[in-house]
């Protein structure tokens, strides 16, 4: 560790620093995220375009009494730093170690666990709110990217910061890009900011010209104010901030750190909500993740001096096989269109762009509105394929519900990192969508047991007349069982097994990606004398009637799912067991109804027992139990 970060090792140090010493600090930090997140992936371009901008916010801020609202939180491993986190690095996205987004068990410096976008205006209003109740005097701040803006939620919450009477201060971080590009009508009007002439600069000449003049100066700079400004619109096109009553500074160059600070402070000064239009170059300071910040916006471990991954080429994963079979399907079926939320490339929906064009919709981080979008276009003769993470499906369900599934619309939703996701933690695992989504009327709910399957669900889908989902994990797409690929039939299993009938039988029930677990499981239980057979569920909204009508004639029924147990697979056939009366034993494994902590993929299925060992395990301790074995 260089010597001036050396000395931040507490919350505020920065504010002993010497001014000249803090282009140093910004380039000694640069280097630390390059060597860190090397070495245990990460968050790396975001982090590098905000280093300037954290450190004149942490010039401003006095912590923990003032409080700042990362939007997303992607970009808050300056803020770690600064708040004496350095020394954790080693451990980031580790089990155990330092989370890679807000953690409030942390610090008290972190207000939200975040990783989602668009909310940060929304909880600072908030925290507003509760500072003018407390009659407190703390400094609050909202930090948000020109990606997060174009979400919904964020334009509500600038509707209710325009009606605030004391300070907001809103850092706009405009890197032209959210993942990807961005797109849509904030993208150019933001534009048209960057390239227009220096509002803030042009606004003040004119106004101490007019003042100025004999008499009736102060008069008319008066009454423009109170006009709104009509001079502005002459300036900026639209002045969107300024007509919703947020005053608008900027834009700013972000890599400034005096200019950064002043308008900072200028900005906290001021009543009601003001926006600081913040110029930031994602990925500056490392060449790498200049010329690509999307594919070093999230990265696993690389080498610095050429910056490919260390992980080397594996088997090819869900992602792309989903990608390959779009591009193929988008040939055979002419009404297939595509919607991704500003992530084309992560969803592998970027081949499917580059090859149809026209039939591919990036409608940026608004995933309610790509549902809805989605209704429109069916309604219109198209058939939809909405990607989207599990994690964030989240966010659209009421749309999912209303527009979609109420109307019985043909729309695949192809749920891409569902289950167990790993280092990114609580906020991104994707294990809540079969509980939100099996209990909608008419949704039909798959999950392929391979990467074949995806293809094959992918093309029933397309031709299926109402809504359909599929959720597939994330990492390596499993290659085998290849030789059982019975036709998708809507609500139909597939029997992987028919043992001989004996005294004492099991059944696994397994869904999507524990079907290989499940098949593994029971070679070794077989080898120990327990008789198993396995189902690949296929579908967990509808449930197989006639699966459901065999369950009596085993000793004990087990479910496996990546999925909380509350609302599950399992529940839906643990309760069908309650009504028939059933005397098969039942077991359930899944993942409990908590929050699921960062750490591997194979870490967490290890901890949770939905790895091959540890269903041998809760198998054989209630076979031993109920004397089935």
């Amino acid at each position: 560790m260089s010597s001036i970060l050396e000395k931040i090792t507490k919350p505020n140090d920065i504010r002993k620093l010497q001014p000249e010493e803090y282009p140093v600090l910004a380039e000694e930090i640069r280097q630390f995220l390059i060597e860190h997140v090397s070495q245990t992936g990460g968050h790396l371009a975001s982090n590098l375009g905000v280093v300037e901008l954290t450190i004149a916010l942490h010039l401003l801020l006095d912590f923990p009494k003032d409080k700042v609202i990362w939007d997303v939180g992607h970009q808050c491993y300056v803020h770690k730093i600064l708040t004496g986190r350095a020394g954790q690095f080693d451990t980031l996205r580790q089990l155990g170690g330092l989370g890679g987004f807000p953690k409030r068990a942390e610090s008290n410096t972190d207000l939200l666990d975040t990783g989602h976008s668009s909310n940060s205006i929304s909880a600072a209003c908030g925290l507003v709110k509760a500072r003018e109740l407390s009659d407190g005097k703390e400094k609050i701040v909202a930090v948000i990217g020109d990606g997060a803006l174009t979400g919904g939620l964020a334009f509500e919450g600038l509707n209710n910061a325009g009606q605030l009477k004391s300070n907001l201060l809103i850092v706009l971080n405009d890197n032209k890009m959210s993942i990807s590009e961005n797109v849509g009508g904030m993208a150019r009007y933001l534009g048209k900011i960057r390239t227009g002439k220096k509002y803030n600069d042009l606004k003040w000449d004119v106004s101490k010209a007019l003042e100025k003049i004999p008499g009736i100066g102060k008069g008319l700079v008066k009454k423009i104010r109170k006009s709104k400004d009509l001079l502005k619109q002459l300036v900026i096109p639209g002045m969107l901030f300024e007509e919703m009553n947020i005053t608008y500074i900027g834009p700013i160059d972000g890599h400034n750190i005096a200019q950064l600070y002043e308008a900072f402070h200028s900005a906290s000064r001021k009543e009601g909500a003001v926006l600081v239009h913040v110029l930031t170059k994602k990925g500056k300071g490392y060449e790498c993740a200049e010329h690509n910040p999307s594919r070093f916006h999230g990265v696993d471990a690389f080498d610095i001096e050429t910056g490919k991954s260390l992980k080397g080429k594996a088997q090819p994963t869900y992602t792309e096989v989903f990608s390959t079979a779009m591009v193929e399907l988008g040939t055979t079926y002419r009404n297939l269109t595509a919607i991704t939320a500003a992530m084309p490339l992560g969803t592998g929906l970027s081949l499917f762009q580059e090859k149809f064009p026209r039939r591919c919709f990036d409608v940026g981080i608004a995933e309610e509105h790509a549902v809805s979008f989605a209704a429109g276009l069916a309604v219109g003769g198209y058939h939809p394929v909405v990607a989207i993470y599990s994690t964030f499906l989240q966010r659209a369900y009421d749309q999912i519900l209303h527009d979609v599934c109420l109307n019985r619309l043909p729309v695949t939703f192809a749920i891409d990192r569902a289950g167990i996701v790993g280092s990114d933690g609580p906020t991104h695992q994707g294990i809540y969508d079969l509980s939100f989504l099996s209990h909608i009327p008419g949704l039909l709910v798959m999950a392929p047991k391979n990467g074949a399957e995806l293809k094959q669900m992918l093309e029933f889908s397309i031709n299926y007349p109402g809504p359909s989902a599929i959720r597939y994990p994330r990492g390596a797409a499993y290659d085998g069982l290849t030789e059982y690929a019975a036709p998708i039939e809507a609500g139909k299993a597939e029997w992987l097994t028919t043992e001989e009938a004996t005294a004492a039988r099991v059944v696994l029930l397994a869904v999507g990606s524990m079907v290989q677990v499940a098949w593994e499981a029971a070679e070794s239980l077989r080898q120990r004398g327990i008789a198993v057979e396995v189902v690949n569920v296929r579908f967990v909204a509808p449930v197989d009637e006639q699966l459901l009508a065999r369950l009596s004639e085993y000793s004990l029924v087990v479910t496996l799912e990546e999925n909380v147990v509350r609302g599950g697979f399992g529940e839906q056939v643990s309760d069908y067991l309650l009504r028939q009366r059933t005397k098969a034993e039942f077991l359930n494994i899944s993942l409990p109804d908590a929050f699921i902590e960062q750490g591997t993929q194979a870490e967490l299925r290890e901890k949770y027992g939905l790895d091959i060992p540890g269903v041998i395990v809760k198998i054989e301790e209630v076979c031993k139990a109920k004397g089935i074995c």
